[in-house]
């Protein structure tokens, strides 16, 4: 039996710890090893409140800014109980929660000061808790983004912590752009200051435009045994620099990728869907989700300010209640400029996209929050559209609604490493259009399983994406067999664990 150990800022298969795909690959990759007959350990920050319910398992003191830090580990129960799986989360008063998922800070005028002190503690707390044997014999440690990667930094130069230097490290990137980048010195949030004892290795450590600062992630690329990026074409797209906003790619770390990748250490394996245990939702009740989700909201003091919005937003559904639209768009997705900056930096596209759908009667339901200059695009544009419903919120029952009840599914990112949305939109036999990028290319075929834009610059992409979506409504209005063909064949495609968790054994764990 082989004993693993997950380091990650996120984990779905405990209550209230999510903010993106990484807390689903957490929760989906353990749940596929312990079907294999091996053992998995996962730990998490509690952010000061997630630790309330669980167990204490150990005291953690180690050495910080010159001084001994107590933490505790807590073993915390999860969503659903599975065998050879078991969660914790690392507690200290400084393991704070941001205000993002009630997980990571944004800091405007310091970035990421909040979460380096954060991530700091709790991974020397992880190192102190390997070294303690928390978790048994260890054979292989699993961190995610830059937020884990310190493990890598102490395990290599932490006199206290070379005993971890036996273990195995994989090291999954799951979004590149975001790097933790922090100066070496003379900050509250730098690393000399966290670890005062060691040798910095300068030239290993930093970042390739700031010299005086460290790079969490290329930390992680540089250190770890093997390097995952979570789709075969990101793998490829990252290697290459980045030309924004034409292509994303390396964002300064394409050296440090190329050479892991010719150190035969770098692997592009596509994350998965799940195709079990799916939360059910019944055909039929979209328009009555919406509605519950903005009475919900209504009631919510903190989305007093935009009462008016959801007030509009209420309106311009109920008149679809008794009207059914004949075609529904939909999109579902964090507002930010990687999801939806094609729409934001070009309005007039997507108004001819709209005035494209209203000749079908057509109407193009996007959910989400994020981003305020994004949320405040996207309330602009449905006062003046009546075909685009934006709702302004989250909530999981009409997000099922929605996957469940559209035509098409539009996912036009700038950039994605992977991507989910479209493999649970496909899963329910809904075609997509993407933009043809990172795993969007892996997974949707163009006039096979979906449609796909794509250009070498930016007016190519836009026009492109303009095209594609009248083909798209073309072929549904004037050639049914064709529709339900790739509608059939969308909801045919599989991208299972199972298959992606071969190769993680094979190419990323050595088992």
């Amino acid at each position: 039996m082989n004993n693993f150990l997950f380091v990650s800022a996120e984990n779905d298969a405990i209550p209230d710890c999510k903010a993106g795909g990484m807390g689903d690959v957490v929760r989906d990759v353990p749940r596929e090893i312990a079907k294999r007959g091996d053992k998995v350990h996962i730990v998490v920050p509690a952010y000061s409140r997630l630790h309330k319910e669980g167990i204490l398992k150990a005291n953690l003191e180690f050495s910080l800014r010159g001084t001994i830090y107590n933490a505790e580990l807590y073993e915390v129960i999860p969503k659903k109980i599975v065998q050879n799986i078991t969660h914790y989360v690392i507690h200290h008063p400084e393991i704070k929660e941001g205000g993002i998922a009630h997980i990571y800070h944004d800091d405007p005028t310091e970035p990421f000061f909040n979460d380096f002190v954060k991530f700091m503690i709790f991974c020397t707390g992880v190192a102190e808790s390997i070294k303690m044997n928390a978790y048994g014999d260890l054979d292989i440690v699993h961190m995610h983004d830059w937020h884990s990667s310190a493990v890598l930094f102490l395990k290599t130069y932490h006199p206290e912590y070379k005993d971890l230097k036996k273990l195995r490290y994989v090291y999954s990137i799951h979004n590149l752009a975001i790097q933790g980048i922090r100066p070496f010195y003379d900050n509250y949030a730098s690393v000399n200051n966290w670890f005062p004892d060691v040798q910095l290795d300068h030239e290993a450590l930093k970042d390739p435009r700031y010299q005086d600062c460290i790079n969490l992630m290329a930390v992680g690329i540089r250190l770890a045994d093997a390097v995952h990026t979570v789709s075969p074409s990101y793998k490829e797209d990252v290697m290459l620099p980045s030309r924004r906003p034409e292509f994303i790619g390396g964002e300064g770390l394409e050296k440090d990728l190329q050479d892991a990748d010719n150190e035969g250490r770098l692997f592009g394996i596509l994350n998965a869907s799940n195709y079990d245990n799916i939360r059910q939702a019944e055909k039929g009740f979209l328009y009555r989700n919406t509605v519950k989700a903005l009475f919900r909201w209504l009631q919510d003091e903190s989305k007093k300010y935009k009462a008016d919005f959801l007030a509009h937003t209420g309106e311009k559904i109920m008149e679809y209640v008794g009207n059914r639209p004949k075609f529904i768009v939909s999109s579902v997705a964090r507002l930010t400029e990687q999801k939806f900056y094609f729409l934001k930096r070009s309005p007039e596209a997507l108004e001819k996209m709209l005035q494209r759908l209203q000749k079908i009667e057509g109407i193009f339901m996007l959910l989400g929050t994020g981003d305020p200059d994004y949320e405040e695009f996207f309330r602009s544009m449905s006062y003046k559209h009546k075909n685009f419903i934006f709702t302004n919120g989250q909530s999981e029952d009409l997000i099922d609604s929605m996957y469940l009840e559209t035509d098409l599914y539009f996912m036009p990112s700038l950039f994605e490493p992977c991507g989910i949305s479209q493999m649970l939109a496909m899963r329910n036999g809904n075609p997509c259009l993407v933009h043809h990028t990172g795993g969007l290319k892996d997974t949707v075929q163009h006039m096979k399983t979906g449609f796909a834009f794509s250009g070498k610059t930016y007016d190519e992409q836009i026009n492109s994406m303009v095209n594609t979506f009248d083909e798209a409504l073309t072929i549904w209005e004037n050639d049914k067999p064709k529709w339900k063909k790739i509608r059939a064949e969308a909801k045919k495609a599989r991208f299972t664990w199972d298959k992606s968790l071969d190769e993680y054994y094979k190419s990323l764990y050595l088992l």
